[in-house]
Order: structure tokens, then C-alpha cells, then sequence
């Protein structure tokens, strides 16, 4: 039987060793970040442990939730959102763990959705996301960081709430009529520092 080299790296590249999970507090200090400044003490935050499970790093105290950047994707990504969202959200990171991706993982998602097997709130719910280069915890702040807004409205349609489906700066509406439904708000970019 022949082992192709690929298929060992692809394995490889998947784990993570102990030091490429940030201390828990590193981890707090920048998940926080994608939070609204007034509500960044009371939030609960998921980060990852060393086998590079998600675990509970702070218990909450208010209605967000936020999740540390995964330290298996180079580029820094953090979101906070709506405590109500997390069935979603967790079922979401199990079909990534089980090798479902892109629109499979969201038509299964949104199907379990409609079928009562994820709970997931009708009514609008908060996510904020966070993204940048790396984060200075010298600082605490996220490198080039870049904040956008997104409002889950399940089963929206641009009829619904009157938004364009056309992606841009102006506000506009993801997946129409699923229970994954979405409104993005993107603001232009600032300049690389």
C-alpha cells in the first residue's frame, strides 16, 4: 500500500501542538475585541484549548457569547454574537469538525433548522466580526483590524425587509429566505497602516 505525502500533510496540518494555542487569556483579550465596547466585560467567551478543542474560557454575564480565533487559520478572525444563536453556531463548528464544509455544511445547518432539530430564534439576532492581521497582546488590540455587522433575520427575503441581495458597503441580504437569512453591513475598509 502506498502513502501518498499530501494526504500525511493534509493530517498533519490539522493538528495543533500546544504552543499554537494562545494562553487563555490572550485569547479572551482578543475574541473580546469584536464585542460593542460597553458589553466586552460581561461576555462569555469559547476559545480552544491545547488538543485544540473549543471549551469555555469565561462564563458570561450578559447576552453575548464570543469565540477566540481559531489558531488553525494564519489570518485572525473573532466574532461575538447573541447568546440565542449558539445552537446555531455550535452545530455549525461540529460539521466543520466532521469535514462539512461551505453549502453543504449550511444547507445541512438549515435544513435541521426547519426540521426543529437546531434551534436557531425568528426573531433579528446580533453577530459581530472581527478581523486582522495578528493580535498584540502587548496592546490588546487586533493588528489592522476590520469590524463588520451581521443581523440573522431566518427566513428574510428582500421582499420582507426591503434590502438588495447585491453585495457592497451598503447593508444587503445573505441567503434569502433560508433560516441561515442574514443582513451583512460591511463598511469600506480604512487604509492598511
Amino acid at each position: 500500500m502506498r502513502i501518498h505525502t499530501s494526504a500525511i500533510l493534509c493530517a498533519i496540518s490539522g493538528l495543533l501542538s500546544a504552543a499554537d494555542v494562545p494562553p487563555a487569556a490572550d485569547q479572551i483579550a482578543a475574541a473580546i475585541q469584536a464585542a460593542p465596547k460597553d458589553r466586552r466585560d460581561g461576555v462569555a467567551v469559547l476559545g480552544y484549548s491545547p488538543a485544540g478543542k473549543v471549551v469555555t474560557l469565561r462564563p458570561g454575564k450578559n447576552e453575548l457569547i464570543c469565540l477566540a480565533d481559531n489558531p488553525r487559520i494564519a489570518r485572525i478572525e473573532v466574532a461575538c454574537y447573541h447568546k440565542d444563536l449558539e445552537p446555531f453556531m455550535a452545530r455549525g463548528r461540529e460539521l466543520n469538525e466532521e469535514g462539512s464544509k461551505g453549502q453543504d455544511r449550511h444547507k445541512q445547518r438549515w435544513k435541521e433548522v426547519d426540521d426543529g432539530k437546531v434551534k436557531m430564534p425568528r426573531e433579528p439576532r446580533m453577530l459581530y466580526v472581527m478581523t486582522g492581521e495578528s493580535f498584540d497582546a502587548s496592546t490588546g488590540t487586533i493588528v489592522d483590524s476590520y469590524l463588520r455587522w451581521v443581523v440573522y433575520t431566518p427566513y428574510a427575503t428582500p421582499e420582507s425587509i426591503g434590502l438588495t441581495t447585491k453585495s457592497g458597503n451598503e447593508p444587503w441580504i445573505m441567503y434569502p429566505g433560508t433560516a441561515g437569512a442574514h443582513i451583512m453591513i460591511s463598511p469600506p475598509k480604512p487604509p492598511k497602516k
